[in-house]
């Protein structure tokens, strides 16, 4: 394989005196970004040293492999640095490594299976051949560096030569699918070769799974080790077997012990239930509140294409009706039988988005439950989503039942999780009815108990914040038009489409019909949030130097501008259901600010109109939008200053 096409002559440096990390780590950035490799040298740079903050990219005998995945890598490859002064402080496997030679690979998202990934791949395994290591370290120059990266003869992949009746299998996968991936397999399968036992490595890394475990494999092994920095895919491949779970980085500073824990220590044993689902029973647990995190983001990263989806459809829609002046009234069901085609494709298309909008809930819940309890959460998770979304009012004929929006689907798909892995752990039966667990005993009692649970307290708990909402702004009419603004405002910004945000908007709707207060407060303050959000994901970078949200919460960013706009609230959801303490006070503080201020200058808006085409029907809409400008900002910047801070204090990770 041709390392030297990954790279350049250029991007060989042996004149750094740099002996900071950092330092280093932004040269050969550079060196990247001007040879094409990068479309964004800060992007990229910034994801190097998140991925520094993981796990130790120093490793032995001077070397160093930091790496970063990013969107902002156009093609694949590696810069070089042969430093003159080694750097004794760079974290590292080995504590006595001093940092000579360092590889920055830049990997880009989406490439799996490429021939660039291969071989950056072929580079990881290479370079933990001490003969290979010591060649590139012999180089006096950039052009000497590039002939010894090809002068490596391949080693086979066989079995190891002393056999025994001893088989261990090996799962590695690190963050960004390269470096320690391919370098802890290889250092597992050497240290298999040293004590006489086989060892079999599946990689799970940005090409995909490598060397898949056969089923054979697998009913022969006597133990797994799980060397992963995140959740290895297919585990319950492996039910019975002990094992061991530990970071990527530990096969490189021990393997040979983690093959004698796997063998005569190990953690314990995967298990599993007889229809495909695994635990695995471990000594040590993760935190409950850790655990939830987790369980929420799986559920966010599920539910943001189903808001794009739904998003994009409306927006569709409601675009296409522009030009002939039917921005709202497409929404109308005379036409869907008006018999213009454009007319009749533009109104479903509407209704196409409104109903992908009702499965938002089912699916982050059914997604959270199975976070906790795999797949057997699942179905009480999206019936407990269904919930949320208000589905059920529909068929018991509750014309005015208010749905529980994201804060029921944040309760009843932890609930439904929890209870789900309770019972699968608790219930034991015998093996002939053990197909029963899964399909009917878990499904019932986790089903019957998400029902109970929201009669009782789901539905009644917002029936009554709706009553107290109502009651709140209807004795608020007197007290002058900034307390008033300032109630609307805050309950619409609460919950992004919730029932506190609908009730609010009833209330506020039938005062404007009265022509006793405008919509101005109620209509600013269903855009100002989404658009804040949206712009945090944009300007965090410019502002405090970094990315304060991840690429989940990025994506979801961009849609969210794109739906406020258009008056979709949703759109900001995913930040309210990853962190809900800080995203929701600066929404409804955001809220009140833009509103309030808009108020004072004098914008009004009589009609229920807040997405940019009602703009023109505002009086004063220049007011009205420094209203827009203000609460949005203020929403942007508090939630990059607040994250920002979080993060340096530990408190918070992305």
């Amino acid at each position: 394989m041709n390392l030297a096409q990954m790279t350049d002559q250029a991007l060989i440096r042996f004149d750094l005196i740099d002996t900071k990390k950092k330092d280093v780590i932004w040269k050969l950035t550079e060196q990247l970004y001007e040879q094409g490799y990068l479309s964004s040298k800060e992007d990229f740079y910034h994801e190097v040293l998140e991925r520094e903050k993981l796990s130790a990219t120093g490793f032995e005998a001077g070397l160093a492999i930091p790496h970063g995945k990013s969107a902002a890598v156009q093609k694949a490859g590696f810069a070089v640095a042969r430093l003159e002064k080694p750097i004794e402080d760079w974290e590292s496997i080995d504590p006595d490594n001093k940092v000579e030679l360092v590889f920055l690979l830049a990997i880009p998202e989406g490439e799996a299976g490429s021939t660039h990934l291969n071989l950056l791949a072929e580079l990881s395994t290479r370079l933990m051949d001490k003969k290979y290591y010591h060649q590139l370290m012999q180089a006096q120059n950039a052009s000497e560096f590039m002939d010894a990266l090809d002068n490596h003869s391949l080693k086979s992949k066989e079995e190891p030569s002393q056999v025994t009746d001893k088989t261990v299998l090996v799962i590695t996968a690190c963050a960004a699918g390269i470096a320690h991936t391919y370098m802890a397999a290889e250092a597992m399968e050497q240290a298999g070769k040293k004590k006489g036992i086989r060892v079999f490595s599946e990689k799970q890394g940005a090409n995909g799974l490598e060397d898949e475990h056969t089923a054979d494999m697998i009913r022969k092994a006597d133990a797994v080790v799980f060397a992963t920095d995140i959740t290895p895919k297919g585990k319950e491949r492996y039910k019975g077997l002990p094992y061991v779970q530990t970071r990527v980085a530990a096969p490189l500073e021990k393997a040979e012990e983690l093959l004698d824990r796997a063998l005569n220590q190990p953690d314990g044993k995967v298990e599993g239930n007889g229809s495909g689902e695994e635990v695995m029973t471990a000594n040590k647990k993760q935190g409950v509140l850790a655990e939830m995190g987790q369980a929420i983001l799986t559920g966010i990263s599920y539910m943001i294409p189903v808001i794009v989806a739904a998003g994009l459809m409306m927006g569709i829609a409601k675009l296409g009706a522009i030009p002939f002046g039917l921005v709202n009234e497409i929404s109308d069901p005379s036409y869907a039988t008006s018999g213009n085609e454009l007319f009749v494709i533009l109104h479903h298309l509407d209704k196409f988005g409104f109903l992908i909008f009702q499965f938002m809930y089912p699916i982050f819940a059914a997604f959270t439950a199975y976070s906790l309890a795999d797949r057997v959460g699942i179905v009480a998770g999206f019936i407990g989503g269904l919930f949320a979304a208000g589905v059920h009012y529909q068929y018991w004929g509750i014309e005015e039942g208010i749905p529980s929006g994201f804060l029921g689907a944040l309760i009843l798909g932890l609930t439904a999780g929890y209870l789900a892995r309770f019972l699968n752990e608790k219930i034991k039966l015998n093996k002939n009815f053990q197909a029963m667990k899964p399909m009917l005993i878990i499904p019932a009692i986790s089903v019957l108990s998400i029902f109970l649970l929201n009669f009782y307290i789901v539905d009644p708990v917002f029936g009554g914040l709706n009553e107290l909402l109502r009651v709140t702004i209807e004795s608020a009419q007197e007290s002058g038009e900034i307390v008033l603004s300032t109630i609307i405002a805050s309950a619409t910004a609460f919950d992004l489409g919730g029932p506190i945000n609908k009730a609010a908007g009833a209330i506020a709707i039938g005062l404007a019909a009265d022509e006793i207060f405008p919509l101005t407060a109620r209509v600013l303050a269903i855009v100002i949030p989404p658009i804040g959000l949206g712009l945090a994901t944009v300007l965090d970078r410019f502002v405090v130097g970094r990315r304060v949200f991840d690429a989940n919460l990025r994506v979801a960013g961009n849609t969210s501008i794109l739906l406020g706009f258009i008056a979709i609230s949703e759109g900001a959801i995913p930040f309210m259901l990853r962190n809900p303490v800080i995203t929701i006070p600066i929404n409804i503080l955001g809220a009140i600010i833009g509103s309030v201020t808009a108020v004072l200058l004098g914008a009004v808006q009589w009609y229920p109109l807040p997405a940019f085409w009602g703009w023109p029907l505002v009086e004063n809409v220049w007011s009205y939008l420094i209203g827009l400008a203000v609460g949005a900002l203020f929403i942007a910047f508090a939630n990059i200053f607040v994250r920002h801070a979080l993060i340096k204090k530990g408190r918070l990770k992305i």
